[in-house]
């Protein structure tokens, strides 16, 4: 029987997502592809800091151990295979069992998702979160200059949503662009008891759920789902999540209510919204990533 990752949860992240490599983008944008490969060649021994995505990705790996493998991390990158050796070395110096990865010298890495059956994709670049997300991958932009994820929750990865277009489709939140907040409450009371559509990242949801559920007792996950939503549009956002059969461990109704802070309290590993503004609040207080779906991003 040939190796599968069938049943484990896989991500997908590049260089950039999982390690500090800013000093030497700025290179590369300054440069050409040679030079940059050239740098990050010398630089083979010094080990990249960690990066906006690095917690996330070293508390979903601590699932595997003592167990058979839950988790797969898979670097996918725009990097040159040159490179990519100080990526490997860098994540071998911080004990991340990370064997496998695509580098593509700036070919989009994305379409690697698919054989991957990849649950996940974290990158800097947005064109290729575009593309992943229209291929049906949960995927985000990383926001590099994110504030890193607290320390205080070692056995716990934490995770945040947003609703509308992240986790449900956006269905209501066409509502409220075109007609308003009031058409919008109206519009979620008459179909409270009719679930949304699912949104580009349930997939994700659901398989932390099945990791959770099948997960090892040194390691857990909680989950927050973190909306402008507010009563009475709140009903619907829970009875859709029951209609999936799947828990979320916290809510925030917020009504608008600027979203940075309650982040900073709950201090996820990651948190994943579709508009700017919040992303830009949030990445003060804690790593956060930009889905590039749904009305508030439209195509260009």
């Amino acid at each position: 029987m040939g190796v599968t990752l069938d049943g484990q949860l896989v991500v997908a992240i590049s260089s950039r997502a999982l390690f500090d490599f800013e000093e030497e983008n700025r290179y590369f944008e300054q440069s050409d592809d040679r030079a940059y490969m050239k740098l990050q060649l010398e630089r083979l021994e010094r080990p990249a800091k960690p990066g906006v995505a690095f917690s996330l990705v070293k508390k979903l790996l601590a699932f595997n151990q003592g167990h058979a493998p839950q988790v797969e991390v898979v670097i996918l990158s725009r990097n040159d295979p040159v490179s990519g050796m100080r990526v490997f070395r860098s994540a071998q110096h911080y004990g991340l069992p990370i064997q496998r990865g695509s580098f593509t010298r700036g070919q989009p890495p994305w379409r690697y998702l698919k054989p991957l059956h990849a649950h996940l994709f974290l990158s800097a670049h947005l064109s290729d979160v575009r593309a992943a997300l229209d291929a049906g991958v949960p995927a985000a932009q990383v926001y590099p200059h994110s504030a890193h994820a607290s320390v205080a929750h070692p056995h716990e990865v934490r995770i945040a949503f947003d609703g509308d277009a992240v986790l449900f489709s956006d269905e209501a939140e066409q509502v409220f662009a075109s007609q308003g907040l009031s058409a919008f409450q109206a519009h979620e009371r008459e179909k409270a008891s009719l679930p949304l559509s699912a949104g580009p990242f349930k997939p994700l949801l659901a398989a932390l759920h099945r990791l959770q559920r099948d997960g090892t007792p040194n390691m857990r996950i909680r989950t927050a789902l973190v909306t402008a939503r507010s009563a009475p549009a709140h009903e619907r956002a829970i009875r859709t999540l029951m209609d999936w059969d799947i828990e979320v461990d916290e809510a925030m109704f917020l009504g608008g209510l600027d979203k940075g802070a309650f982040l900073r309290e709950f201090e996820p590993d990651f948190f994943f919204d579709d508009q700017t503004g919040h992303i830009e609040s949030a990445a003060q207080h804690v790593p956060a990533g930009h889905v590039v779906s749904g009305v508030k991003n439209p195509a260009v």
